[in-house]
């Protein structure tokens, strides 16, 4: 289990509150991203590449798409042998996997994945974040959307530490 946490605007400090309201989710690590449009954290519980190469946010070579993730992508071997044909890989993780395969087929790559997972994959590129959980919904994925923000978390309570209403929207 680990903890992902984000939204649409610059905040160090409540990226890395949002993070501490999770850390229970990823004892092992703990670490943020800020960039001009978007603030990515996620804490870690260290199961695939125990080596701070598996640390996230995790980014590509180019430093282009980020990738904070909480789950397993159990196929993740078969689909780094295929990926590796075309992209160089740091890690072992099946995070770093996640990162390349939406490289190669977009947010199609989800019809690749078999797991249990929830994921937000930053694309710099096209200034995009896209938040994905499996088909079953085993891993939490929760989120916040007015007309200025969007802010996501594994857990309610790290989205409340915005200042934010405070009701559910059916």
């Amino acid at each position: 289990m680990c903890g992902i946490n984000g939204f649409n605007f610059k905040d160090q400090e409540l990226i890395v509150k949002m993070n501490q309201l999770t850390a229970h989710r990823g004892p092992d690590d703990s670490d943020v991203w800020v960039g001009e449009n978007f603030s990515l954290g996620h804490t870690r519980l260290a199961i695939i590449d125990l080596s701070p190469r598996g640390r996230q946010p995790m980014w590509d070579i180019e430093h282009k798409i980020a990738v904070v993730f909480n789950g397993e992508i159990y196929i993740f071997k078969e689909l780094r042998a295929d990926l590796e044909k075309k992209f160089q890989f740091v890690s072992q993780s099946d995070t770093e996997v996640i990162i390349y395969a939406y490289k190669e087929w977009g947010i199609d790559c989800l019809k690749k994945f078999n797991g249990i997972f929830a994921l937000a994959i930053l694309d710099l590129r096209a200034q995009e974040l896209f938040l994905a959980r499996d088909r079953v919904g085993v891993n939490p994925l929760y989120y916040y959307q007015d007309e200025q923000k969007f802010i996501f978390s594994s857990e309610i309570k790290a989205i409340l530490a915005h200042d934010i209403p405070r009701a559910v929207d059916p």
